[in-house]
C-alpha cells in the first residue's frame, strides 16, 4: 500500500493545512522576515495538491463556516466562552468530515480533530484578541514626553533609523552615525521623528 492509498493521508493533509494556517496567521502579526509566509504556502499548497487525491466533502464547509461565524460572535466580548465552544465543536465536525470515505466514516481522526480544533480556536482566540486589545490600548507615552528620554538603537542610525524609546518604536534621525544596539537621548521632536544624539553626549545648556 503506498501513501496515497494510505488511511493516513487524511490526517496528514488536514495537519499540513492547520499548521499553513497558523504560519500564516504568525506571518500577519509579524510581517517582513519571509519565512513564515513560506512555510504557511507550503503547509497550504501541500493540503491543496493533496485534494486531487483525497476528495473533500462540500458539507464538511459548512459546519467550518459555522465555526468560524461563532468564533466571531466571540470577539464581541458576550458569553465569549459559549461561543468558542460553538466554535471548536463546529470545526471538529467539520474537520473529521472534511475528506470523502467511501466508508462514510470520519477521513480524519476525531481525536486529532477535536484536538486541532481546539488548539486552533484558542491560537486565533488569543492572537486575534491581543491584537484588537493592543489597538484600543492608550498609547503608552504621550508624544511631548519623549524628549530627554533614552532609548535604544535598533538599525543603524546613519543619518536616520530608528530607536525603541519609552516603551514605542520610533523614526529617528542624528548627525552623529549611531550603531545598531547603543544607547541614544532624544534631543528633540518633530511630528513623529526624533533627533536623538549618542547616550554619552553630555545634554548642552540652553541658551
Amino acid at each position: 500500500m503506498t501513501l496515497l492509498d494510505s488511511p493516513i493521508l487524511p490526517n496528514i493533509l488536514y495537519v499540513l493545512f492547520v499548521l499553513g494556517l497558523w504560519t500564516l496567521a504568525l506571518a500577519i502579526v509579524t510581517p517582513g522576515t519571509g519565512v513564515l509566509e513560506v512555510l504557511a504556502v507550503g503547509g497550504i499548497g501541500a493540503a491543496a495538491l493533496g485534494t486531487a487525491f483525497v476528495p473533500i466533502n462540500g458539507w464538511a464547509l459548512v459546519p467550518i463556516l459555522l465555526g468560524v461565524a461563532f468564533f466571531v460572535l466571540s470577539l464581541s466580548g458576550r458569553r465569549t466562552w459559549l461561543w468558542l465552544l460553538l466554535a471548536a465543536g463546529a470545526e471538529s465536525l467539520g474537520s473529521a468530515f472534511l475528506f470523502v470515505t467511501e466508508s462514510r466514516t470520519p477521513a480524519v481522526d476525531p481525536f486529532l480533530a477535536v484536538l486541532t480544533s481546539a488548539l486552533t480556536v484558542g491560537f486565533f482566540w488569543l492572537a486575534v484578541g491581543k491584537a484588537v486589545a493592543a489597538q484600543k490600548a492608550e498609547p503608552r507615552v504621550e508624544p511631548l514626553d519623549v524628549v530627554g528620554r533614552s532609548g535604544e538603537a535598533r538599525t543603524a542610525i546613519d543619518p536616520t533609523g530608528s530607536a525603541y524609546v519609552a516603551g514605542e518604536l520610533w523614526s529617528v534621525r542624528s548627525e552623529t552615525p549611531i550603531a545598531v544596539g547603543s544607547r541614544v537621548r532624544v534631543v528633540e521632536r518633530d511630528g513623529l521623528i526624533l533627533t536623538v544624539v549618542p547616550q554619552d553626549n553630555p545634554p548642552q545648556e540652553a541658551k
